[in-house]
């Protein structure tokens, strides 16, 4: 379709393979084969992952921690077998440092709520221009409640972040900082470890949002140093309903429950009640034993392909749809050169939603809109983008039917 070479099984991946653990790419959508290319919303889910679900529901469904019974048992262990399968992923030190939470945004709502009660008025958090509302959101609503400060740290006409610029908003008022391992509209990969390095430096915390670089290249909280880090199940091959928060054992010690009720408890009495130890203490109630189940499938399956595989592999899938997409007459892609698999773009003056339309009805899944990223589009001026976005289960060929589609959406317009 456009310059440029690519291997279609990346050596060490046999993608039509993989496709076959995915019903739903054979599904067609207006009579067209379904290309789906919203991944970085959500991905598919595999088999193993969805028979996974319906074994723990069938065979497997007792209440966790709870029980003496045999099925409680066996809940529970494969409950605290998913911790640690999460804590071997992305090699935590322990699997106290795993809470189970509902996915991304709980998990940063639940650090600005509890390490949120740690600060006073005055203090400074500092979060990137490029964050997820989820990133954004919940540390204004802390500003309003306890007076603290946020600052915006600022990327470049191309979409990066640049830690000199940090640098220059540090302060010795600063307690936390917020940003993003990789953009979900620019597709921006950020150096976390060089921005752990200066935000400890400056006796500050540092918290990632790792919901798309988690799913897409190998991820090591102790070789990045962050404090904390989120990320989604559903964002890589698991159920919805299901997240992660990373946190460092002393960090998390130090940082009051976020909720209260049944398993956040030690003792309780009408006087007073003591709590849990980690990571329970932040998991009240019956937690989402089949999701986190559903999790361990999901991050076995990313294992068994090996996650250098997925990112080799992607990263040459993206090099490929950025290369075709840069042909097309009167496109903007907004982003840097590098990066994850995302791509956003506007087409000339055809309105991103208009082009979505058009390319839905020719079975091709994107984006439109702000992406839950209403400051980066800000920042470009725009209202909103189209994005296409990659999983280990796209091919060549569906690459070259998006720059078809979208040529012929142009023609339609002309």
């Amino acid at each position: 379709m456009c310059e440029g070479g690519f291997n279609q099984s990346y050596d060490m991946l046999d993608i039509n393979k993989i496709r076959e653990d995915f019903p739903i790419l054979g599904d067609t959508v207006y009579n067209r084969p379904l290309v789906y290319l919203d991944n970085a919303a959500t991905t598919q889910k595999p088999r193993q992952v969805v028979e996974c679900i319906s074994q723990c529901y069938y065979h497997r469904n007792a209440n966790v921690h709870r029980g003496v019974h045999y099925l409680s048992q066996e809940a529970t262990e494969a409950h605290e077998q998913a911790r640690e399968s999460v804590r071997s992923f992305i090699n935590a030190r322990s699997t106290s440092e795993i809470v189970f939470t509902r996915g991304t945004t709980e998990s940063i709502n639940l650090v600005a709520s509890s390490f949120g009660e740690t600060l006073k008025e005055g203090d400074e958090v500092i979060v990137s221009q490029m964050e997820h509302h989820s990133d954004i959101v919940p540390w204004q609503l802390l500003a309003s409640r306890r007076g603290i400060r946020l600052k915006v740290w600022k990327f470049d006409a191309d979409g990066v972040l640049h830690v000199d610029d940090l640098k220059a908003l540090l302060s010795d008022r600063v307690r936390l900082v917020a940003v993003a391992q990789a953009s979900n509209t620019l597709g921006t990969v950020n150096p976390i470890k060089e921005i752990a390095t200066v935000v400890h430096g400056a006796g500050a915390l540092l918290l990632v949002d790792g919901a798309q670089s988690v799913p897409h290249f190998p991820v090591d909280v102790r070789d990045l140093d962050c404090d904390f880090l989120a990320f989604s199940g559903h964002k890589i091959y698991g159920p919805t309903g299901i997240g992660v928060l990373y946190g460092k054992e002393q960090v998390l010690e130090r940082m009051p429950p976020y909720q209260g009720g049944g398993e956040m408890i030690d003792h309780v009495t009408f006087e007073k009640t003591t709590f849990n130890v980690l990571p329970y203490k932040f998991e009240a109630g019956t937690p989402d034993f089949i999701g986190s189940a559903a999790l361990k499938a999901a991050l076995d399956y990313v294992s068994a392909l090996g996650i250098e595989n997925v990112a080799a592999y992607e990263s040459q899938l993206v090099d490929y749809m950025i290369g075709c997409l840069a042909e097309i007459p009167q496109i903007r892609i907004f982003g840097p050169r590098q990066r994850i698999g995302v791509a956003s773009f506007l087409v000339g003056e055809i309105h991103p939603y208009d082009l979505g339309t058009i390319l839905d009805h020719l079975g091709i899944a994107v984006r439109t809109g702000h992406h839950c990223a209403q400051p980066t589009m800000d920042a470009f001026k725009v209202d909103g983008m189209v994005r296409a976005s990659v999983a280990v289960y796209n091919t060549k060929e569906e690459i070259d039917t998006l720059i078809e589609s979208i040529m012929r959406a142009m023609r339609m317009f002309h």
